[in-house]
């Protein structure tokens, strides 16, 4: 295939769906924003890999459920590269796995979308293209899939190591072993590391469903902890308890998680 330049003004982009109205839908709604070029309209994995080996593409609109190669496979392979296109997934099913597209700073379109959805996705894209953040991109695509994958409800779950946080010019990798606790705060969550916090757009109980329960434990509806975290658990003088972490900060405990905690201080002890 020939090499197909563009301009810089312009987002190159592909469609790789196995349904042909599903690429037709795609193809007219993005007709309507003149920055963006259609380069291809592809019906499976292995077609997109031999385009995109040989074209440069900015973003791929990837459909998940695709026969003989999932999206998701494709998707491993391109996250492996140094400089990997923008994915947007694109899927009919609400499976579990698209709750941690959130947590990695990723974005997906669920069938059928509104207008209003794919103008947002599209303002997302040229936000994310505008980074110059590749790796940081690879990494977060990257851990997404571990959870995609290997799901979280098969004998082995895999659970998340890190979130990607994005925020205006940047995208940042945090390990989750580097987080001493986490609080809500709304539709976001605090996490507390050494001397910062870091603000993360996702619900908190959200994001207990992707943390190892052997790592993180719940002490308050607002908070939870490193397991290896808590050093002393007080009891104040209205009957409300506190936390204090090895970290040097403290938190409150609600009545409900006392005993779970106590249980995990005296396995510690």
């Amino acid at each position: 295939m020939t090499a197909i330049t563009a301009n810089t003004a312009t987002i190159r982009s592909i469609i790789v769906d196995d349904e042909e109205h599903a690429r037709i839908t795609l193809r007219y709604a993005l007709s309507k924003y003149p920055e963006w070029q259609v380069l291809a309209e592809l019906k499976n994995a292995a077609t997109a890999r031999e385009f995109l080996g040989q074209n440069a593409v900015d973003v791929v609109f990837l459909d998940i459920q695709m026969p003989k190669e999932s999206g998701l496979e494709l998707a491993r392979s391109l996250a492996a590269q140094p400089k990997p296109p923008l994915i947007i997934f694109v899927t009919a099913y609400n499976v579990h796995a698209i709750d941690a597209f959130d947590l990695q700073a990723l974005d997906y379109l669920l069938k059928p979308f509104s207008p209003d959805r794919f103008s947002k996705t599209l303002e997302r894209a040229r936000e994310m293209l505008s980074l110059t953040q590749q790796p940081a991109y690879g990494h977060a695509l990257s851990a997404w899939l571990a959870v995609s994958l290997h799901g979280l409800h098969e004998q082995n779950p895999a659970y998340l190591q890190q979130v990607t946080v994005r925020s205006i010019g940047e995208m940042e990798s945090i390990l989750l072993s580097d987080v001493y606790w986490i609080g809500a705060a709304g539709n976001y969550v605090e996490l507390h590391l050494d001397k910062r916090v870091v603000l993360h757009r996702v619900p908190l109980s959200k994001l207990e469903e992707y943390l190892d329960p052997r790592q993180f434990i719940r002490v308050h509806r607002g908070a939870i902890v490193r397991a290896d975290q808590p050093a002393h658990l007080q009891v104040l003088g209205n009957g409300s308890y506190q936390l204090r972490l090895r970290s040097g900060t403290e938190v409150a405990v609600s009545k409900n998680y006392v005993d779970a905690l106590r249980q995990l201080m005296l396995g510690q002890a």
